[in-house]
């Protein structure tokens, strides 16, 4: 017990001296060249999301026009998920050992590979062959890392929270080009088009992400140096309060989720949308998520500690469930959608703030590819368990799994003592 008291000390130590001496984190950078990376960081994300978008909207009548059947494609998507799962935390580990830079470059030069590998899908073993490289296409978590090598942890979750902006442009942009050049052009041609927007993307990481990001100091191979090892992300959820944090950034979207995955059909079942009309709805999430997290994130994060942020987020949430349980039609899908989208802007941001800063800067990158496999660890589990949902128990099911899971993680939050600092960004 003596040993294990010390071990707790010791991590508790770490975590406090990370935390004091983290602002000099951007030490290496000029505030100028600080702020250019930051702003690269940021256009290679919405690049890369655009063109992600753009590959999910022209995907399925790819496979329609290759004869692959409802199953097959789900299996498509399934191994989509299975190595964006794996990869997450091989990346992020990659990023520690060899820098964001490097980190960023391979991420775009895989995209690039994956656009090429679609463009030359003219059957089906080519179309699963063109997978493979999503193991390594990790843009947003590449861009999280740059940014939390150049930014002091007080002011970590306004810049982290400004990279929701980039999603927002993907989710419009890359929805949008994908049916309008498919459309004139012909299914290939956003895939074209992606491949060339990942060969830009990879020269402007060469060009404009420096090749330091930290310290010199921070610039070591971790004693582990293994790029995947289930001991080292124990070793992560050991240090004070990131177990407990990462149970909530899990579950408390797990519910919207497994909605999300069964949305196709309930949008045409429940709702009664034609396509198009979907993707008008997505648009508009798309909006309402740059509004979020380019005006409202940053000023709360300045006002509020992290942890009141999170509690808050957890409690709307568990509203989002209520309000999930009771709607009938689109239009209060719309109403609901706005604090839904508020909820998920900040647990997403301020989770990420706080469990980079709870582990030592050289396992940040290892830390941010964790939290990037939750989302694909629910596309890979989730359709079984939206299914069942679904035709067991009908939509009104999601809202009520919404609200008991974080009316839980809310009592959960509010008793227990998370040993993290409580930071305000400047």
């Amino acid at each position: 017990s003596t040993m294990n008291a010390k071990t707790s000390s010791g991590r508790q130590e770490e975590a406090s001296r990370m935390r004091n001496e983290a602002p000099g984190e951007s030490g290496c950078l000029g505030e100028a060249k600080r702020q250019q990376v930051i702003r690269v960081a940021y256009v290679i994300a919405a690049i890369d999301l655009t063109f992600l978008f753009m590959q999910f909207g022209v995907m399925p009548y790819l496979v329609k026009s290759l004869g692959l059947d409802s199953v097959g494609f789900g299996y498509l998507q399934t191994i989509f998920g299975v190595l964006q799962l794996v990869g997450g935390y091989i990346f992020g580990r990659f990023a520690d050992q060899y820098g964001a830079r490097a980190a960023l470059i391979l991420s775009c030069a895989s995209a690039s590979v994956f656009f090429l590998l679609m463009s030359l899908s003219t059957s089906i073993p080519l179309l699963f062959l063109s997978r493979l490289p999503a193991v390594f296409m990790h843009g947003m978590p590449g861009a999280q890392k740059v940014i939390t090598d150049v930014t002091a942890p007080s002011q970590r979750a306004g810049a982290l929270g400004k990279l929701g902006l980039c999603f927002g442009v993907g989710i419009i942009f890359g929805s949008a080009m994908g049916g309008v050049l498919s459309t004139k052009f012909g299914i290939y041609v956003p895939i074209y088009v992606g491949l060339a927007g990942s060969l830009i993307n990879t020269l402007i990481a060469m060009v404009w992400i420096p090749s330091q990001t930290k310290p010199k100091s921070d610039h070591h191979v971790t004693k582990h140096s293994d790029l995947f090892s289930i001991r080292e992300i124990l070793r992560l959820m050991k240090f004070p309060g990131v177990m407990e944090v990462f149970i909530v950034k899990v579950f408390a979207g797990l519910p919207f989720g497994l909605f999300m995955i069964m949305f196709s059909i309930i949008s045409m079942d429940f709702f009664g949308l034609e396509a198009g009309e979907s993707g008008y709805l997505m648009s508009y999430f798309g909006v309402l998520q740059m509004v979020v997290q380019g005006l409202v994130v940053g000023k709360l994060a300045s006002h509020y500690t992290e942890m009141t942020l999170l509690r808050l987020s957890v409690f709307v949430f568990a509203g989002v469930g209520l309000g999930m349980a009771l709607m009938r039609t689109v239009w209060h899908y719309c109403i609901i959608a706005v604090p839904l989208v508020f909820a998920f802007s900040i647990l997403a941001t301020v989770t990420d703030s706080i469990l980079t800063k709870a582990v030592p800067s050289s396992d940040t990158g290892a830390m941010l590819g964790i939290c990037a496999s939750v989302q694909p660890l629910t596309r890979t589990v989730g359709p079984a368990i939206g299914a069942v949902l679904y035709k067991q128990f009908g939509v009104s099911s999601f809202g009520c799994l919404q609200l008991m899971v974080n009316i839980g993680l809310f009592v959960y939050l509010w008793k227990s003592k998370i040993p993290l600092g409580e930071m305000k960004s400047q």
